[in-house]
Formats: C-alpha cells, structure tokens, sequence
C-alpha cells in the first residue's frame, strides 16, 4: 500500500520534523510506503497513491486531491470545520455542550466592531474570550477583562467572542477519538496561562475520561466528520475546540500510547 503525508511547506522545526518522521516510520513497520510531499510540492503535481494522510489545513489542495479521486484524510469538509472556529461552533451547536458563543458579522476591511463588541460583552459579560477564527496552539486567543481590550484586537480578520469558562481556567482534557472510539486521553494544566496548551507553558498528564467525557467527544468528531481528532472538554464537560491533526507526540510522550498506528489502521480499513 502507498500513502502520501501531506504537510505544510511553510512550517518548519524540530516538533514538526519529529512528527513527520514518527508517521513515516511507523508506516513503514505497517508496510505502507509512506511519502512526504508539502502542500508547495502538490501546488501544480497530483497526487498517485492509495490514500493521502493530510497533516495540514491547505482546505483546498485537500479538496483537489479528493476531487481527483484519492481518499484524504481527514477529508477536506473535515479539516476545514475543525479550521475555522467559527465553523466548529455552528456544526456543534446544539449536539454537544459549548461555551456561549457570538461570531462577529463579516467585514470586508478593518471596521468598526464596537456594536458588536457592545452587545457581546453585555450578554458574555466580562472577562470574556477573543479567539481569531484561524490559529493553532492557542495562539490569536486572548482573555479580554475591557471593551478596549477587545477593540484593540480588532483587525480585519475574522473572530469569535466566548464566554469565559472561570473554573477551567488554565485546565483541560484532550481526548485523542480514532474511528469513533477514545484511544487516549490527558489532562492539560497551565499555572500561568488561563490557556492550557502545551506550546505556552502547560503540563500534560494521562487523564482517564469519564463516559460522559467520551460520548461527547466521539459525537464532535462524528459530527465533524473526523476519522481522528483530539477534542479538548473543559473542566464543566463542554468543549472547546477540535483539532483534525493534533500533535501526537505530546500525547504519546505523556501517556506512553501510540496513536499513528491506529490511524494507519483505521485509514486501512476504510479503504480495503
């Protein structure tokens, strides 16, 4: 079997380099000729392979490779919800349990959002969340305790307002689904940061989640239309965000469970 991971030609470093390497590896000892190719490499190239395991969020390479008949994963819709906060919240509102949310209305240039913001802040209240639509490892997110806060933060791109959840400050618990099952878990803690991730500061331990925990987290991937995601569930059971590629090796570091395997095997498994 051929495969080809699919990764952003735009970011580089040890972390990402220790990632490819592991699924290229592992993939091998599963007899999957696995080769890397960056989104630079595809831009005018088609893929021929198997499958393509699609660790980036170039939504619209992801969809031409689709389109020219090559199973993606995770599929493009799926990388694309998971991309834009915005678009996770409406796919999960009202299927799984999140913090009140409000997306600012669209504008095609830097403008004025203080109505916007004026409202928000009088139903969220304050300290509220600022989280850009687009940005990984908790960056772009912010705890804003002032209208001026938020205004400052105002550009033109996109961005979403969320009521801050007070008791899980700095803690949360990621549960790794793949094929609609809970294949690890951790709980994430930072004493310094109302954001938990691992890239500002934070700690991870194995965490063993509740049934609740789980049921909710298998539904937002379903929903999503994840084969495998890692969704982070905050300390009063909703959740916060998913991700369609999260960094494994934190997890595997920490638990001591391999999850690349069990992709491999769930990708095998879809397309035999």
């Amino acid at each position: 079997m051929t495969g080809i991971l699919v990764v952003n030609h735009f970011l580089n470093g040890s972390k990402f380099n220790e990632l490819h390497a592991h699924l290229i590896s592992t993939a091998k000892i599963m007899n999957i000729d696995l080769s890397l190719k960056t989104n630079l490499d595809l831009a005018v190239n088609d893929a021929k392979a198997d499958f393509v395991l699609f660790w980036d969020k170039d939504i619209n390479l992801a969809r031409r490779l689709e389109k020219n008949g090559v199973p993606v994963f995770n599929s493009s819709r799926a990388i694309e919800l998971c991309d834009d906060k915005a678009k996770t919240f409406i796919e999960l509102d009202g299927v799984v349990p999140q913090p009140q949310t409000f997306i600012a209305p669209k504008c095609f240039f830097k403008s004025d959002m203080s109505a916007f913001v004026t409202q928000a802040v009088e139903i969220l209240g304050l300290p509220l969340v600022f989280k850009e639509s687009f940005g990984s490892f908790g960056e772009q997110v912010h705890l804003c305790h002032s209208f001026e806060e938020i205004i400052n933060l105002v550009t033109d791109r996109p961005f979403i307002l969320q009521k801050y959840i007070s008791e899980s400050s700095g803690r949360d618990m990621r549960l790794e689904i793949v094929g609609g099952k809970c294949v690890a878990a951790v709980k994430r803690e930072n004493k310094n940061d109302f954001r938990s991730n691992v890239t500002n500061g934070g700690t991870m331990t194995p965490y063993t989640p509740t049934d609740d925990e789980i049921a909710v987290a298998v539904k937002a991937c379903d929903t999503l239309g994840l084969t495998f995601g890692g969704v982070d569930i905050l300390e009063n059971g909703m959740v916060c965000e998913v991700n369609s590629n999260a960094h494994i090796i934190n997890i595997m570091n920490s638990t001591c469970i391999d999850i690349a395997p069990l992709i491999f095997s769930e990708i095998m498994e879809k397309i035999k």
